[in-house]
């Protein structure tokens, strides 16, 4: 297969987004939260809310009773392989070169291995990888993360983390080597992954969408509190909240 050139806009872009973040500095953790355009934020919510129960809700649960689970736990596989060549150039630009080889190495045992990254050798085996993204990156280079949205189909972001969305696509290594007809193969797995999930953890979404007090409050403050533990900016005294878990059930219970 014929390795594609890189487009030099690509390269510039890259270039001038490392050299803006190399001026930034370290930054504390956010205070609370910055939603100036709530208002707006929830007639996005309650479209998504829309949009979900009208057809990603039906699908996914559909999806998930229809289908083995060996095929949706392997359609999972195949997505998170795919992105992980993304993972690897943000380790870079984070300078974690170490992370780099291990997701490196990750990428090359699953998709060889692994049949393409059906399967999951490499975790068998202890590499068990670590995703990234260039919000992180953004992150690790002193950008704050701005105020909180909610946009039509992507969800919950922020302002670095929406900026970062959109360079990942833009960049993703794995674009530069398959294909014309298949570059959009990595962006329909990311889709039929979070059908399955939508469907895997169907009761816990719609506690929060649909009997949630208040289902945009509690969307946008597990997005938050999420994606903070995942940067490391919470506090010790500060509780990781997974998105998966139920936002209802008593931690104490045994």
């Amino acid at each position: 297969m014929r390795t594609k050139s890189i487009p030099m806009w690509r390269i510039g872009a890259t270039l001038a987004l490392t050299g803006a973040l190399a001026s930034c500095g370290e930054i504390s953790a956010p205070a609370g939260i910055s939603d100036p355009a709530e208002a707006q934020n929830r007639d996005f919510h309650e479209f998504n809310v829309a949009l979900d129960r009208n057809l990603l809700r039906p699908v996914a649960i559909g999806v998930n009773q229809a289908a083995p689970p060996e095929l949706l736990q392997g359609v999972s596989n195949f997505a998170d392989n795919l992105d992980m060549p993304k993972s690897v150039l943000n380790d870079v630009l984070q300078l974690k070169l170490d992370k780099a080889a291990e997701n490196t190495l990750r990428f090359v045992i699953n998709t060889t291995v692994g049949v393409g990254g059906l399967f999951d050798p490499a975790t068998a085996l202890g590499i068990a990888g670590d995703e990234t993204d260039f919000g992180e990156t953004l992150h690790v280079w002193g950008v704050p993360e701005g105020n909180y949205a909610e946009l039509p189909f992507v969800g919950p972001t922020t302002d670095r983390d929406l900026l970062g969305t959109l360079v990942d696509f833009a960049l993703n290594p794995l674009r530069l080597v398959v294909p014309k007809e298949y570059a959009m193969v990595p962006s329909m797995a990311q889709l039929a992954a979070r059908t399955g999930d939508r469907g895997r953890y169907s009761e816990t979404y719609d506690s929060v969408l649909y009997d949630s007090a208040d289902g945009y409050a509690q969307t946008r403050l597990l997005y938050l509190q999420n994606r903070r533990f995942e940067l490391g900016m919470t506090s010790e005294e500060e509780a990781y909240a997974d998105p998966y878990a139920d936002p209802y059930e008593d931690p104490y219970a045994q």
